[in-house]
């Protein structure tokens, strides 16, 4: 095979293999939405607002769960978090379960309810 031919043949390798490179470049972006919810940064709704006025110093900005005080505050989008009913939820958020802080006197039942339908709809995109 002549030098040239072999020289095409390389070229058009090494552009295949950058070509899918940056391919796997895009898709790895940090900035793409969870495969599971939404980025709560991004969200305008009341919901959202409401989960980062109360839920995200604790639970994290987009609700993935974080250390705090030495110990790891869960998720709100998987986990156990999964297997409690929405009536649980509402009960954990409104009178609180060491060491977790009720919210009752802080926010209406109605808002309650909001977070549990967001946490549920958005944050675990579950279907309600």
């Amino acid at each position: 095979m002549p030098r040239i031919q072999k020289r095409k043949i390389v070229i058009a390798k090494l552009i295949v293999i950058l070509i899918l490179l940056a391919i796997f470049a895009f898709s790895c972006d940090s900035k793409k939405p969870s495969s599971r919810g939404i980025r709560i940064s991004e969200t305008k709704t009341y919901e959202a607002s409401l989960y980062r006025q109360n839920c995200a110093v604790c639970h994290g900005a987009e609700a993935y769960g974080k250390e705090v005080d030495g110990k790891q505050v869960p998720s709100l989008r998987f986990g156990e978090i999964e297997k409690k009913t929405d009536q649980e939820i509402y009960e954990q958020i409104a009178f609180g379960k060491n060491p977790m802080p009720s919210f009752k006197g802080q926010l209406t039942d109605e808002d309650i309810w909001r977070l549990v339908k967001f946490i549920r709809r958005d944050l675990q995109g579950k279907q309600q």
